[in-house]
């Protein structure tokens, strides 16, 4: 009876290692890169070997599958053999014939050894990698890939056939598990959890940022027949004179075709006051420019682009190259969070009285469209914020004189921390 022990011995063994591989196999495909990651970034060797398992991940599976396959056929050929002997005995005392003990006992056998090779060397280690999928990865990816580059060559081999064959179903082989979410599967995940009451958007902030990534510049910009324009030689007065007809901050600046091709900020002109420069033309370092962006292009890229001229407002151009109209990062923003409302802040309005001169005309009425600006700003004046060395946006807001006690237009300033 002790010859059989070793094909017992064999059986607990190959169950452990099949379940070594099944467990491997499943657990690169179903790790986050988003948890793992972070782990490499600090140093953890065990993380960056289970990245190089995700990023190779037809590679670590093919390994495992040999490891597998090699695994359930020396079960059957080992342990088989030795169980079906050790029930012979027993089946001999019931006094049936040999045929027939020798059938009974060769099906038990391979009921039991297919029972513990499915239960414990297939579904155990699968159900623990799909439980904790980055606890295994981490555990699991690298033995793999010590395994993997031991039988590469024939890895190699089997892999290149493989995809061989899908290649002559033009199906392109991919090397790397995709473990991220589109847009759309995100955009649901949001809209369920919002449903159950496990994720509180009463802002509307995380839609709206799904639904900034489907929209162009054309659904923002401004139309030039909407736009306040100054002339391209233009004066502090000729800046005052349109803070009282609209309010703004900012202002294009356009040639004599009526192009626009820079604009100035109101504060660019705070200091020119006096009366030897307010009707002067405002000096050309402080003009800004306007970088050029396509009228079909994404919001998210036309955002990209602005941000890399360190502007506020962009000129948009159409596909024939002419100017359709200007794109300010403010209503890019506002795309995202909202208006920005908020109470008059008497100290900037007291400053730009200072610099402009008191605005004794009536104001116009505001255009329908929003008169909210916002300008980013690190520690700027006026009103420098607590928050030393961060990132701020600055909202100008323009508010109307319905919201106010008087008929007057005034600025507000209110940081928001980013």
């Amino acid at each position: 009876m002790s010859e059989y022990l070793p094909g017992l011995v064999w059986l607990v063994v190959l169950l452990v290692v099949n379940a070594f591989f099944v467990g491997a196999e499943f657990a690169v495909i179903s790790a986050r890169r988003s948890q793992i990651e972070p782990r490499a970034a600090e140093g953890s060797r065990a993380a960056k070997t289970t990245l190089w398992a995700m990023e190779h991940a037809t590679l670590m599976l093919a390994t495992s599958q040999l490891g597998i396959t090699v695994c359930s056929l020396v079960i059957l050929n080992v342990s088989e053999p030795a169980i079906h002997h050790l029930l012979e005995y027993p089946l001999g005392w019931t006094g049936l014939t040999p045929g027939m003990v020798t059938g009974i006992a060769f099906a038990v056998a391979l009921l039991l050894v297919t029972f513990l090779h499915v239960v414990f060397g297939e579904m155990i280690p699968k159900n623990l990698a799909f439980s904790v999928p980055d606890r295994a990865a981490l555990i699991l990816a690298p033995p793999l890939v010590v395994v993997s580059r031991i039988v590469r060559p024939l890895i190699w081999t089997l892999n290149a056939i493989a995809n061989g064959v899908l290649r002559l179903f033009r199906v392109e082989p991919k090397d790397e598990a995709q473990s991220t979410y589109t847009i759309d599967e995100v955009a649901t995940i949001v809209e369920e959890s919002t449903r159950e009451g496990t994720l509180v958007d009463d802002s509307g902030t995380v839609t709206a940022a799904f639904e900034f990534t489907e929209k162009t510049v054309a659904d923002v910009e401004v139309p030039l027949g909407e736009l306040v324009l100054l002339p391209e030689h233009v004066t502090p007065r000729d800046v005052q004179q349109a803070v009282a007809r609209s309010g703004y901050s900012r202002y294009v600046i356009d040639d004599a075709e009526r192009t626009p091709h820079s604009y100035l900020h109101l504060k660019d002109v705070l200091d020119l006051s006096g009366p030897d420069s307010i009707d002067r033309p405002v000096p050309a370092d402080r003009i800004r420019g306007l970088p050029v962006v396509a009228v079909g292009a994404e919001l998210e890229h036309a955002l990209a682009q602005i941000r890399t001229h360190d502007a506020h407002v962009a000129r948009v151009t159409g596909d024939d190259g002419a100017t359709t109209g200007v794109l300010f990062l403010e209503d890019i923003v506002e795309e995202l969070i909202g208006e920005v409302q908020d109470a008059a802040s008497r100290s900037l309005r007291d400053e730009i009285t200072r610099g402009l001169g008191r605005l004794r005309s009536e104001p116009a009425p505001l255009p329908a469209r929003s008169a909210i600006r916002l300008s980013p700003f690190r520690n700027s004046r006026p009103g420098e914020s607590a928050w030393s060395g961060k990132p701020y946006i600055a909202a100008e807001t323009i508010t109307r004189s319905e919201k106010c006690s008087r008929s007057q237009r005034v600025g507000v300033n209110r940081a928001f921390r980013m």
